[in-house]
């Protein structure tokens, strides 16, 4: 049995009509499907480009096809090929596939109601709340609440009528968006699959695991310790493409403690259209010594250089799941300071939390820390045992559970219509 999984990600083709990416969801990335799946069909956007450099990695090969949907970028241009991309979801969904969607998810919204129609088990993996993504100051659109309420009310639905589902977050993704009320968390073993219909499916799989991967050498051997640093160094790690990690509240930030004569630097990795907005912005507030622009980094070494030679991580987001690079600091032993949104909390502790769109607490929790190498080292300390629980095989055990019960509910609906799944 293949499965399809339908993601909002945007990749590459390049003009071999090779499939790559910059980020995530490299060849690897698939192979946790592939323990459970006879193959992966990927069904999402890839835009269209020359050539490709050293820093993309493939994303197809053996078990894993792509299904390319028409590219677009925003609700406009995918307005005009709205009948396009329905066409294709369609022809790429087999009769026998299990099907999975990351959600929120244009492609997966075409894509759902073609298995309401026919009571068709499916699974989700929810990876970020659409009510804080269209949040004010998150993206500028003249529709942007229009946007939030429809997002948000599609979500909602599409968890209701899955059979199993995962959260990236332990509690705050599964409040706003619960599975059905007629469902409840199973373990595999204990799952009754002969059913008959799926409209009202009375055991719904629940878990919920990162999309974090981790190895071992990225975890490092032991805490931080920290003495009175003489121009602390922060960093912050994320696309410049939204500004949905609140990157400008932080800029203001670093302007205040500039202003308070207590200078740090700011080494910001990432890249994408609000690059120059951003620099534009730093330079405004007379930050072009304070704030450096790094661009997109590999993944791997580069960044965890980066991290390793850092004092704190600051991620003031308007909106999150749980982030990844959160994590992957946290297993560096590295201290982080970040917004209250999202599964954030679940990450560190109350004290390394401030609200969103708040410049001066953001500036104000950045200066109480530095100023103080012993809360440092405690921070680091803590980080360094809580990411302990998103080590590769921990995470690995979740994920195949999840995976094998959806596909054991597909074939026991396939056998219900007297169909065998290949």
């Amino acid at each position: 049995m293949k499965l399809l999984l339908a993601l909002d990600f945007r990749f590459t083709r390049a003009a071999d009509g090779q499939i790559w990416t910059r980020t995530t969801y490299g060849l690897p990335f698939w192979e946790r499907y592939l323990k459970v799946f006879d193959g992966v069909k990927v069904v999402a956007r890839a835009e269209r480009k020359v050539a490709v450099d050293h820093r993309y990695r493939p994303v197809i090969g053996p078990g894993v096809e792509f299904v390319e949907v028409p590219y677009y970028v925003g609700p406009w241009q995918y307005v005009k090929v709205r009948s396009r991309v329905r066409s294709v979801v369609r022809s790429a969904l087999a009769s026998d596939d299990a099907v999975l969607c990351r959600v929120g998810s244009r492609v997966a919204t075409d894509l759902l109601p073609l298995l309401w129609r026919h009571d068709r088990p499916y699974g989700l993996e929810v990876v970020g709340d659409p009510y804080e993504a269209f949040a004010p100051g998150a993206i500028k659109h003249p529709l942007r609440p229009l946007f939030r309420y429809l997002s948000t009310r599609t979500l909602k639905k599409q968890c209701v009528r899955a059979v199993a589902i995962s959260y990236v977050t332990e509690r705050a993704l599964q409040r706003n968006y619960p599975a059905s009320q007629n469902g409840f968390a199973v373990a595999v073993s204990d799952a009754d699959l002969q059913l008959t219909s799926f409209s009202t499916v009375s055991r719904v799989f629940t878990t919920n695991y990162s999309s974090t991967d981790l190895t071992l050498e990225d975890y490092a051997p032991r805490p931080k310790e920290y003495t009175s640093p003489i121009r602390p160094c922060l960093v912050f790690v994320g696309s410049l493409e939204q500004m949905y990690k609140g990157q400008d509240i932080l800029i203001r930030a670093i302007s205040l403690l500039c202003r308070r004569a207590f200078p740090v630097e700011l080494r910001m990795i990432g890249d994408g259209r609000h690059r120059s907005e951003l620099e534009r912005l730093a330079r405004s507030l007379s930050l072009n010594g304070a704030v450096k622009f790094l661009g997109e980094l590999p993944a791997g070494i580069a960044v965890r250089s980066e991290l390793d030679n850092a004092t704190l991580m600051v991620l003031p987001s308007r909106t999150e799941g749980l982030p990844r690079v959160v994590v992957e600091a946290m297993a560096r032993g590295l201290p982080c300071i970040a917004t209250s949104v999202g599964g954030i909390p679940e990450l560190l502790h109350p004290d390394d939390l401030v609200p969103p769109n708040n410049p001066q607490a953001l500036a104000d929790k950045i200066q109480e820390a530095i100023r103080d190498p012993s809360r440092l080292s405690q921070m680091s300390a803590r980080n360094l045992e809580k990411a302990q629980e998103f080590r590769p095989e921990a995470l690995e055990k979740k994920r195949t559970e999840f995976y094998t019960f959806l596909r054991d509910v597909t074939k026991a609906w396939l056998s219900s219509r007297g169909q065998v799944a290949v």
